[in-house]
């Protein structure tokens, strides 16, 4: 999943605003105490980290 295709997701199921506030601050477990910009700097690859946003924030099937 290229980066471009990840932020668009994030953007049509949190909104344009929110996306980003929720990249830059929600912290989550699965992705090891980091958040969805930590991951993404630390080497995460963009697919894992949405699998993670979409388990957590029970993003429905269609948008996974």
């Amino acid at each position: 999943m290229r980066l471009t295709v990840f932020w668009q997701r994030m953007a049509e199921h949190f909104g344009t605003g929110y996306s980003d506030t929720f990249a830059r601050d929600h912290v989550m477990a699965e992705l090891g105490g980091r958040t969805v910009n930590e991951a993404l700097d630390a080497g995460w690859e963009a697919k894992d980290v949405w699998r993670v946003v979409c388990s957590v924030m029970n993003v429905p099937g269609e948008r996974r």
